[in-house]
């Protein structure tokens, strides 16, 4: 009888191993799952473009100039062209949404300036300053997407800053909803933002929203990244 006993305990013993074998191996692919998740996510965000934090775009409606302040210092104003229609974010408005945004994408990376883009995707074509009859985005688009309520539909609306052929209405209200420069500003702005500058867009004039305006800056040179505070 005892040796019964002991034939029998020897499986339940060898039984028992097993399962905690088991256990500790299933443990083990567990823990090895969590560590090959942080790490790959850990990877993932090193890469990540880091966001633009020292720059901030302030566009006046009012006034159809745009403003470019590096860690809020007047960097350089250009001339701009808002929506012919007026201010609003609701689809199909053609309106230009007031508000903070930011920059969510850009699109021409190296392009001449002049390269027309349909869909956000170069059409081959290069279109001159002023052609006539020609009003397509050209040179480069910096795709906006908004921060508040009132312009949560700028991203699906592709409210856009982008190079217009038609310099000769910069100054003036004359787009569609998005906010247009001239090809040579908006390389220059383009180079200079990054993914995730904050752009504001005022129904007011610069000098009320910029205080290096405010405080009585003079404009007065166009330099190689644009028209130069003093």
């Amino acid at each position: 009888m005892n040796a019964d006993k002991g034939v029998l305990a020897a499986p339940r013993a060898m039984l028992s191993q097993a399962q905690k074998a088991h256990s500790f191996w299933h443990r083990a692919g567990d823990y090895s799952i969590h560590l090959a998740c942080f790490f790959t996510a850990f990877f993932l965000s090193s890469c990540a473009t880091p966001k633009d934090v020292q720059h901030h775009v302030i566009i006046s409606v009012k006034d159809q100039k745009l403003a470019l302040l590096e860690r809020e210092k007047l960097v350089a104003t250009y001339p701009v062209s808002t929506s012919k229609y007026g201010l609003g974010d609701w689809r199909g408005s053609y309106r230009t949404p007031l508000g903070e945004m930011e920059i969510a994408q850009k699109v021409g990376d190296g392009m001449p300036p002049g390269t027309v883009f349909r869909d956000r995707r170069r059409t081959g074509e290069i279109v001159l300053p002023n052609a006539p009859g020609r009003d397509p985005i050209v040179s480069r688009i910096i795709w906006l997407r908004g921060r508040e309520p009132q312009n949560a539909n700028a991203f699906g609306r592709d409210i856009y800053i982008h190079g217009t052929p038609e310099e000769r209405n910069l100054g003036l209200p004359v787009s569609y909803g998005c906010v247009r420069m001239s090809s040579n500003d908006v390389i220059k702005l383009y180079d200079m933002v990054g993914l995730g500058a904050q752009v504001t867009i005022v129904d007011a004039p610069l000098a009320e929203v910029v205080p290096d305006l405010r405080d009585g800056t003079q404009i007065a040179s166009t330099g190689p990244r644009g028209i130069m505070g003093r």
